[in-house]
């Protein structure tokens, strides 16, 4: 997937998200639901994070100039890291308040709720879908958003439709608890990778091991060291190495290269030594 349809997709989810939002105000001031207006807000904050993660995604796909030489590929990095730190901050307040709830209930409009829920279970998994499918942490950063709306406004649904017929107004507090850690512990996951990234940890799609032996196994490569393998943003994959050999430097360094991009590396810096150097390095 190409860095300018993750562009259109975060694009797509952010004029959902504020769409709806909107909606959701009107919803919950004539069902009288505290909860759907405390969603609403939050939608608006969802709004804000995708419209960051929509500009730092554009960003991103700038080639590199004299000031950054590798591109602006991090810049969606930077964006995951802000919507995950503002799902962190927004989930742990939700977390209080459904624990507050659980010791004072608040009665709903139950069939208002009904028909907003359905609605916004339509609309939030229209935005889900279009950034479920993308391969850079921003969108999983997204998507991850817009997915903690689904399965509120799935419990919503459920809950409106039990309280139609029996009076159980603790359950929101309840589902919201489970919701919110659900959502906490994915946060977790995304900000490992992330910081994985920044801290230039080996691509975990990438086999190390097996990559340096089938370069080994390249005709006149007599041995391989100094080996070094990044990724910039979860896609784009960076490798420097030392190759020591006595001839046919060309042909080796483009075996390289096309041994390379079957392990999904883009970029290959290739220093070649004869077998009687003394690398620094080795």
């Amino acid at each position: 997937m190409s860095k300018e349809n993750s562009t259109k997709n975060i694009r797509t989810a952010f004029f959902l998200n504020l769409g709806f939002a909107f909606v959701e105000l009107i919803g919950g001031i004539i069902t009288n639901s505290v909860a759907i207006l405390s969603d609403a807000i939050h939608d608006f904050g969802d709004s804000i994070s995708l419209a960051i993660a929509w500009a730092l995604q554009k960003k991103s796909n700038k080639p590199k100039d004299e000031k950054y030489s590798y591109g602006y590929k991090r810049f969606s990095l930077l964006s995951s890291v802000i919507l995950s730190g503002i799902l962190l901050i927004g989930s742990i307040l939700i977390l209080i308040e459904a624990i507050t709830r659980l010791f004072s209930p608040q009665d709903v409009n139950a069939q208002g709720m009904l028909w907003l829920a359905i609605l916004g279970i339509i609309i939030n998994s229209a935005a889900a879908l279009s950034v479920k499918k993308g391969k850079t942490l921003n969108e999983r950063a997204v998507f991850l958003h817009i997915m903690e709306d689904v399965l509120g406004w799935i419990g919503v649904l459920v809950i409106s439709i039990v309280m139609i017929f029996v009076h159980l107004p603790i359950l929101d507090p309840i589902l919201s608890i489970s919701i919110t850690i659900w959502v906490l512990y994915n946060v977790y996951k995304n900000l490992k990778s992330t910081f994985n990234i920044l801290l230039q940890a080996l691509p975990k799609n990438v086999d190390v091991m097996k990559l340096t032996k089938e370069l080994e196994e390249i005709e006149d490569v007599i041995s391989i060291h100094d080996l070094h393998l990044w990724t910039q943003d979860g896609i784009s994959h960076v490798m420097t190495l030392h190759i020591v050999a006595d001839s046919n430097y060309d042909k080796i360094k483009e075996k390289v290269r096309q041994k390379a991009k079957t392990f999904n590396i883009d970029h290959v810096t290739i220093e070649l030594e004869g077998s009687n150097s003394n690398c620094i390095n080795n």
